[in-house]
């Protein structure tokens, strides 16, 4: 059966569809059968992104592996869901869920599904508030918040089923290069955090631009060399860089970052 990927954050702007992109298509290129899911009904940045993909590679006569996607059925509810995941799980290796920025069922499904969650987290304490409450100083936890207290939820759910834990992955994305008081800060409280709840931290992107150049062609960074350019600036190097380091701290099961 399918090993099932949730990337979920309940805020926008956290790089959900970038993160899930570029994770099922580095899957899909080491040889692995990915499907992916878009949650978001309204916005659907994933499905977005691989439907620009097909229409660029149809435009320019290429073939490159590509994740598959499916459309939820009967409207997007519940059943529709499940059933959607267990008709894929015969059939793939890996089944991506982009979950919206927002509280919804679908979404709770997806959570307590998933056999690894995904958390991009904006290197912010905006964004950080969605996990725990900190002190005025930025040192100290109050307490969870209510995206941890729904991902608490989904594990229970999940032990009481004797299902095995979600391996939940607190992605720290849109890094700065300089060294900040803010960004001290922001690893402290994460990793306080992590040990008081119980998810791992793994590195995520910096903030390029080279990630929103890439999406009106459906293209990650990992399809650059098939399209012709030859010489990666040293941004791209870096980026391709963060990338594999993701893969490798995921540790999914029978994958190796090797591209």
């Amino acid at each position: 059966m399918a090993h099932i990927i949730a990337v979920g954050n309940e805020k926008g702007g956290a790089g959900k569809s970038t993160v899930s992109m570029h994770v099922a298509t580095a899957l899909a290129r080491m040889g692995h059968r990915v499907a992916t899911l878009d949650l978001d009904l309204r916005q659907k940045t994933l499905a977005r992104y691989l439907t620009n993909r097909r229409a660029f590679l149809d435009k320019e006569g290429l073939e490159m592996p590509t994740p598959a996607y499916t459309d939820l059925p009967d409207g997007g509810d519940d059943n529709g869901l499940s059933a959607a995941m267990d008709s894929l799980a015969e059939n793939h290796d890996f089944i991506l869920i982009d979950c919206p920025g927002s509280h919804t069922a679908l979404s709770q499904i997806a959570h307590a599904r998933a056999d690894t969650l995904i958390t991009p987290l904006n290197d912010s304490f905006v964004d950080f508030d969605l996990l725990a409450h900190v002190d005025s100083e930025g040192e100290n936890i109050i307490g969870p918040s209510v995206y941890s207290e729904m991902v608490w939820g989904a594990r229970q759910r999940r032990a009481q089923a004797g299902e095995q834990p979600i391996d939940w992955v607190v992605v720290r994305n849109r890094l700065g290069s300089q060294r900040m008081l803010n960004k001290e800060k922001m690893q402290r409280a994460v990793d306080k955090l992590a040990k008081r709840i119980g998810f791992r931290v793994a590195p995520g992107f910096s903030e390029r631009v080279v990630f929103r150049e890439l999406f009106p062609r459906g293209l990650t960074l990992l399809d650059l060399r098939d399209v012709g350019v030859t010489s990666l600036s040293i941004s791209n190097v870096a980026a391709r860089q963060e990338l594999r380091e993701l893969i490798k701290a995921l540790n999914l099961p029978g994958v190796t970052a090797d591209f």
